[in-house]
C-alpha cells in the first residue's frame, strides 16, 4: 500500500537531513576538549577507594624519649604530620612507628670541637630505619629509605607584625631574648636532666644518646596498602578573611629541593609539595592535594666572617594543580619545622635568620676567673681550680694537682680565648633547610584568570 506525498518540498529537506547526520555522527568520533575547569569538590564528596601510599611520600616522625647510641636499638616514634591520600586522610598525627638504628657513623666536626675543650668521646651520628607502621587495625610493614638527619626540632612560626625599631632598640631586644633563652636553660623543665648532661661534658668520656624529640624525614621507597579507614575526615581549618580582604588559605608542603643561604641568589627557583589539600571558607576545595608550588628565592645572604649570620626569605606566586591548572597567588613563609640545633627565627615577612648567640658574658667572666690564679694572696688549692676552666675536668686536675699558678692561669686564658673565638671571630651559621622540610605556607589567591594549558 502507497501513501500519496502531500508535501513535495520534503523532497529537498531529506538531504539536508541526512548531510547533517553524517555531520553530527563525524563530530562525536573527534577528541572533545576537556571541561574549562572540575567542579569544585566538598570533603564528602571524595572518593572512599582502599588508600595507597604512593612510593616516595614523605614522612617526618619524632621521637618522645632518649635512646642509647647503638646499632640495633629499637626505636618507637610518632607521626608528626596526618598523611593524606587522594586528598583522603588515611593515617593520622601521631601514629606510632617503630625502626632501629642500622649504622653509626663518625662526626668528626663534634669530635674535634669536644676534644679541644678536654671531651675525648667518639660521637657519632646515627643511621635509623623505620620498617612497621602501627594503625588501629594493627601493625602493618613499610619500606622505607634509611634516615641520618636526626636532630631536635624546632617549630618555627611567623610573629605578627611589629613596629620598625631602631638599630639600638633591635640590640637591645636581641640582648633581652639571649638572656631570657639563658635562664630558661636553668629553670625550663628537665633542668636536672640539663645539668647531668653539662656533668658529663666535663669528662674526658661519656655515654652518647639520641636526645629526645629527634626528627628524622625519610621516604617510603614502595607502596603501602593500608586498610579502609572508616574515620571522618577532621573539619578542614578555616581560611582566614577580612571584611572586604581575600581570604588566605593556610598550605603546608614539603620542600621539593634542600635550600640554603650559603648557595642561594635572589631569584633563584623553589618548589614545594603540597601534601594535605585546602578548603576554603565554604568547605570548598581551593588547592587539592599533590599540588606543586612555585616561587623563587626573594632574599639570601651566605654567612660571613665575624660571626655575621646567614639570611634566607623565598615566596611563591603560583599552584600547579595535579590536573594543569595553574593560578597565580601571593605566599611567604608561615611556619617552618627545622632543626632545633640551628636556632633560627622568623620574622613577620617571612625571613629566616640564625638568632645571634654571641655573649661578651662568658669571655670577660672567663678572662677573670684565669686571672685568680696570679694572685699571690689567698689559698693556692682554690685559686689554681677556680682558673683552670678550659679542658674540662682534666684541665681542673691538672692545674690543681701541679699547684703552679701559671699552669693554671694558662688553661683558664686558653678557655678565654676559646670563648672569644666561638662568640666574636668564627664564621656565622647559614640556614639550612633539607629537602622534605615540613613549612606552611600563608598564600593569597590573587584575581588574575586561572591559567589553563593550551588547548583548554
Amino acid at each position: 500500500m502507497s501513501f500519496p506525498i502531500r508535501c513535495p518540498s520534503c523532497f529537498a529537506l531529506v538531504p539536508m537531513a541526512l548531510v547533517l547526520t553524517t555531520c553530527a555522527g563525524a563530530q562525536s568520533l573527534e577528541h572533545r576538549p576537556a571541561a574549562s575547569k572540575p567542579e569544585p569538590m566538598t570533603p564528602a564528596a571524595i572518593a572512599s577507594a582502599e588508600p595507597v601510599l604512593a612510593k616516595g611520600t614523605s614522612l617526618q616522625v619524632e621521637i618522645s624519649r632518649h635512646y642509647p647510641v647503638k646499632v640495633g636499638e629499637t626505636i618507637e616514634a610518632h607521626l608528626m604530620h596526618p598523611i593524606y591520600a587522594d586528598g583522603k586522610l588515611v593515617v593520622p598525627q601521631n601514629t606510632a612507628l617503630q625502626g632501629r638504628v642500622i649504622a653509626l657513623q663518625a662526626d668528626n666536626k663534634t669530635r674535634w670541637h669536644s676534644r679541644l675543650r678536654g671531651d675525648f668521646t667518639p660521637f657519632h651520628t646515627v643511621q635509623v630505619q623505620f620498617d612497621k607502621l602501627e594503625l588501629l587495625s594493627g601493625p602493618i610493614s613499610i619500606a622505607t629509605a634509611p634516615a641520618a638527619n636526626g636532630a631536635p626540632v624546632l617549630k618555627l612560626s611567623a610573629p605578627g607584625v611589629s613596629p620598625k625599631q631602631s638599630f639600638i632598640a633591635r640590640r637591645w631586644a636581641e640582648a633581652k631574648a639571649n638572656m631570657h633563652d639563658r635562664i630558661a636553660y636553668f629553670t625550663a623543665p628537665g633542668k636536672g636532666d640539663r645539668a647531668l648532661q653539662v656533668l658529663y661534658h666535663q669528662l674526658p668520656y661519656h655515654p652518647e644518646r639520641i636526645d629526645a624529640n629527634t626528627a628524622w624525614s625519610f621516604e617510603l621507597t614502595a607502596p603501602v596498602d593500608l586498610p579502609e579507614i572508616t574515620a571522618a575526615l577532621p573539619a578542614p581549618a578555616p581560611t582566614v578573611t577580612g571584611s572586604g580582604k581575600a581570604e588566605i588559605w593556610a598550605v603546608n608542603a614539603t620542600l621539593s629541593r634542600g635550600l640554603t643561604s650559603a648557595t642561594a641568589k635572589p631569584g633563584d627557583p623553589v618548589e614545594a609539595l603540597v601534601v594535605e589539600p585546602v578548603y576554603d571558607k565554604d568547605q570548598q576545595l581551593v588547592v587539592p592535594q599533590g599540588s606543586k608550588l612555585v616561587g623563587k628565592v626573594a632574599v639570601a645572604k651566605a654567612a660571613r666572617s665575624l660571626g655575621r649570620n646567614g639570611k634566607l626569605r623565598f615566596t611563591f606566586q603560583q599552584v600547579q594543580f595535579p590536573e594543569g591548572y595553574n593560578r597565580e597567588v601571593e605566599g611567604a613563609l608561615a611556619g617552618a619545622a627545622t632543626e632545633k640545633t640551628q636556632n633560627l627565627s622568623l620574622d613577620a615577612e617571612g625571613t629566616i635568620t640564625p638568632r645571634n648567640q654571641a655573649s661578651a658574658i662568658a669571655p670577660i667572666l672567663l678572662t677573670l676567673l684565669a686571672g685568680r690564679a696570679l694572685d699571690q694572696d689567698g689559698n693556692l688549692t682554690a685559686q689554681t681550680g677556680v682558673a683552670s676552666n678550659g679542658f674540662g675536668i682534666i684541665g681542673r686536675i691538672v692545674g690543681i694537682a701541679t699547684g703552679n699558678r701559671n699552669i693554671a692561669a694558662g688553661i683558664g686564658f686558653y678557655a678565654a680565648a676559646l670563648s672569644v673565638y666561638d662568640n666574636f671571630l668564627q664564621s656565622g651559621r647559614d640556614v639550612v633547610f633539607p629537602r622534605d622540610t615540613r613549612i606552611e605556607i600563608e598564600t593569597t589567591p590573587l584575581r588574575a584568570p586561572v591559567i589553563k594549558p593550551e588547548g583548554q
